[in-house]
């Protein structure tokens, strides 16, 4: 497994990174077989440390966690043990829907932009109805099913996420609802 430990503003000691990689190594060993790398960033938030980490697995899931603490190594082991918690939890389902896959989901590639529009503060109506574009980048879409879609979205936080029902190819979408349940858009 591949890691990038850094820190914004934070020296980032070799004791410190040894820590990091033993640690997060027994958790993945211990769920997940295959990760392809993690990302941990250290920063600080007035006088607590505060911990995000992000781990790739090779089934296309994306595990997020985050911790803060007074010390750094405290702020770290918050974030390892939710990672813990979180890979656990899920864990059957992880080893039900994995089983049969032998090769990584595959991820196609789209544009994803940020649109600034016009508040209409200034009581004017503007010239074009059309929303300035401020940033563009590059966004993966995986091929999954849509339970593995559900799954990817809980253990990201994320409100929405679109991906590829590999059944039929269409593109679908999963998102959280306002009363707690998930929805599925599926155009087919």
């Amino acid at each position: 497994m591949r890691y990038q430990i850094s820190g914004k503003q934070i020296d980032v000691g070799e004791a410190l990174q040894t820590h990091v990689e033993s640690a997060l190594g027994n958790v993945m060993e211990k769920y997940s077989q295959r990760p392809t790398d993690a990302n941990v960033v250290f920063s600080r938030d007035a006088h607590m440390y505060v911990c995000e980490s992000t781990v790739h697995l090779s089934s296309g899931l994306t595990a997020q966690a985050k911790g803060q603490a007074t010390e750094i190594y405290a702020a770290f082991d918050a974030c390892c043990e939710r990672m813990d918690k979180q890979l656990r939890r899920y864990k059957r389902r992880l080893k039900d829907h994995h089983r049969d896959r032998t090769a990584p989901v595959e991820f196609n590639g789209a544009s994803s932009y940020i649109l600034a529009g016009d508040d209409g503060s200034d009581g004017e109506e503007p010239d074009s109805l059309q929303p300035m574009i401020i940033a563009e980048m590059e966004a993966r879409i995986p091929s999954i099913s849509a339970g593995e879609a559900v799954m990817q979205m809980e253990l990201q936080h994320a409100p929405v996420l679109v991906f590829r029902n590999e059944r039929h190819g269409g593109l679908n979408v999963v998102y959280r609802r306002d009363d707690g349940n998930i929805g599925w858009i599926d155009p087919q």
